[in-house]
């Protein structure tokens, strides 16, 4: 078997049959730990910092503040910061606080490095993930037990307050009971609650049918006492209003689909970015362990 060039201490060859292999691992698990704490501590600096100018640039007032685009591509432009310098502290402490490998050719210390630097940029990710799951079921079992002792505590009064159908059945036994021509002498919340109904069940379903629309009409120029083609115009008013609503809730339905699809792309090319700077950045530490060490 020939000599195989190996740069050791003094430099020249080193004949591999006689090198041992080292019992030390090449991961330098007490700097990567440290490097990942340091790491997760600054993201969440960094992440409580973004989340207080996040909160004052949007406003509870119409027409001010940030629109949902512009906070969610500030969002994403501030995950990948924080995931850069969190990365990038932890990976160059991580390249920094570990031992000197003597006896090693450069591009293996390189390797060594970089490698390390990841897996201090995999802990931070699993512990920073540990920390948001544990924190999101605390806020959710807090959350279920409160509503539970509240409704435990007012279901009594809400049985006996209930009316004795609500959505789609209630529907069906109005139109089970309703009369040929309303009675003007009735309540009128118990007229509006009809016509609630019977809207509702037209959006679900995806338009008022025409004897409803009729109904509407005869029911409206009862209590109003409006002529009956005014009526059927304001029954069609209504219930273009009411689709036009619907749509709006629709689009921001979407629009907060769309936001968090965004979001989620954000935070995994971050994720990328930030793996890759803790390579580096734990090679640059190595580097420079080496040289001032």
């Amino acid at each position: 078997m020939p000599d195989t060039p190996m740069t050791g201490a003094t430099g020249g060859y080193v004949d591999q049959r006689s090198v041992a292999e080292s019992s030390a691992s090449g991961v330098a698990w007490p700097a990567i730990i440290g490097g990942a704490f340091a790491s997760v501590a600054l993201a969440v600096l960094l992440f409580t910092l973004g989340s207080g100018l996040g909160l004052a640039s949007v406003s509870p007032w119409a027409n001010t503040g940030a629109t949902v685009t512009t906070v969610t591509v500030m969002t994403g432009i501030w995950l990948i910061v924080m995931h850069w310098l969190a990365s990038g502290l932890g990976g160059y402490l991580t390249g920094r606080l570990r031992t000197k490998w003597a006896g090693l050719h450069t591009h293996e210390v390189f390797f060594r490095d970089t490698a390390n630097g990841f897996l201090s940029w995999a802990v931070a990710s699993v512990a920073g993930a540990v920390i948001v799951v544990t924190t999101a079921a605390f806020v959710v079992s807090g959350t279920a037990a409160i509503a539970t002792g509240v409704a435990g505590g007012t279901a009594k009064g809400v049985i006996q307050s209930a009316s004795p159908a609500t959505g789609p059945s209630a529907y069906l036994l109005d139109r089970l009971f309703r009369a040929d021509r309303p009675n003007a002498a009735g309540a009128d919340a118990d007229a509006k609650a009809q016509a609630g109904q019977i809207i509702l069940n037209g959006l679900a379903t995806g338009d008022v049918p025409a004897p409803d629309k009729a109904y509407l009409a005869q029911l409206v120029s009862a209590h109003t006492g409006v002529a009956p083609d005014e009526a059927a115009k304001r029954v069609d008013q209504v219930i273009a209003d009411a689709k036009t609503a619907e749509v709006k809730v629709q689009q921001g339905a979407d629009a907060a689909r769309k936001a968090g699809a965004t979001l989620t792309i954000f935070t995994g090319l971050a994720m990328l970015i930030g793996a890759f700077i803790a390579c580096a950045a734990a090679a640059l530490g190595g580097q420079q362990r080496d040289v001032h060490g």
